[in-house]
């Protein structure tokens, strides 16, 4: 089974992030779990939930930053994590006090099994947030810690002054983080497949599913989902790969690539071994593949992207190279592979 993405969304109190999450659990077959606090201030829509797990996550006690050593997240992740649940992902609503630095660490240091890093996912009111977040000289070190940064309520700002807004909070977050990706929303609703696997069956074009008609919802138009909507570009080869060539591709990935994920095949000395990679940002995470795994396939997942340039980035990656892999390319693979147990 693969490490399931762990995502924490964070956000001030009347940022959107509930509104967000709740868009994001009403994606057709997801499967997510979600860890909220026991704060009045989080109203997650719990039957979203219950239609896809038993019963949210919850952890007592406020801030989950705050959370003591041998409590709260930990016990909430290995429950979530049973094979059983088969969940694509998990999502860490955390309360608006807390910090997403500690919050990222917190996720990054769990020693839980079965799980992995997703992402931090901010979300920053288009309408307050220079006037009552980042309003010093040097910009909050929240923007340090995101991978995705989503500038929500862009309906509260007049349509000719948006892009001039974006620019102004992808300049600050820039400042503190040249690799988080800065997106527009309203009302919450992005393109979940940034955030994770969203499964390709869909129900019928123009037929309502169960959960549209329970919950009400219109289906997102155009307009919503202006500015992040996620593209993907797919690469596959055959033979094996030089792990050196993947290495660097996921530590710098084509601009616009938000997520990276597939498999490759390595040969060095007698053997050949079939790896999962995936990638959120900074983080880098490795694991030998199950041995059904297709070799050499790899996804880049983000908005904005040069397909031709990425498709050739990735094909490039992706070369057969023939005999055995460099003993330097393995050095940097396993590296990899140690820091993601």
């Amino acid at each position: 089974m693969q490490a399931i993405p762990v995502i924490a969304l964070t956000g001030y109190l009347g940022a959107g992030k509930t509104t967000l999450l709740n868009h994001v659990l009403r994606s057709p077959d997801a499967r997510i779990g979600v860890v909220i606090n026991d704060f009045g201030e989080l109203n997650v829509d719990a039957a979203l939930v219950t239609g896809q797990v038993d019963e949210p996550a919850s952890i007592a006690g406020g801030c989950i930053c705050c959370l003591p050593d041998d409590g709260g997240l930990d016990v909430a992740l290995a429950r979530l994590a049973d094979p059983k649940l088969r969940l694509d992902a998990v999502i860490v609503e955390a309360s608006g006090l807390a910090d997403p630095v500690a919050i990222s660490r917190i996720i990054r240091f769990s020693g839980v099994d079965g799980v992995r890093p997703g992402g931090v996912i901010d979300v920053l009111d288009a309408a307050t947030h220079f006037d009552a977040v980042d309003r010093d000289v040097t910009p909050p070190a929240r923007y340090g810690a995101a991978t995705l940064v989503v500038v929500n309520k862009l309906d509260q700002i007049a349509e000719s002054d948006r892009t001039a807004l974006l620019q102004r909070f992808e300049s600050r977050v820039r400042e503190r983080n040249p690799h988080a990706q800065v997106v527009g929303a309203i009302a919450g609703r992005i393109d979940p497949g940034l955030l994770y696997d969203v499964s390709a069956s869909d129900a019928e074009f123009g037929q309502l599913t169960f959960r549209e008609l329970l919950f009400d919802t219109e289906p997102d138009t155009p307009h919503d989902h202006e500015g992040a909507h996620a593209d993907s570009v797919t690469s596959v080869t055959g033979g094996c790969v030089d792990p050196g060539a993947v290495i660097d591709l996921l530590e710098e990935p084509p601009s616009g690539v938000y997520r990276l994920k597939g498999t490759v095949a390595v040969r060095y000395r007698a053997s050949t071994r079939v790896y999962v990679v995936n990638v959120v940002g900074p983080s880098i995470h490795i694991a030998v593949a199950p041995p059904q795994a297709s070799a050499n396939c790899l996804v880049a997942i983000g908005m904005g992207l040069d397909t031709d340039d990425v498709r050739e980035r990735l094909s490039s990656a992706l070369t057969p190279v023939p005999g055995t892999a460099s003993a330097q390319g393995i050095r940097r693979l396993q590296r990899y592979r140690k820091l993601s147990i």
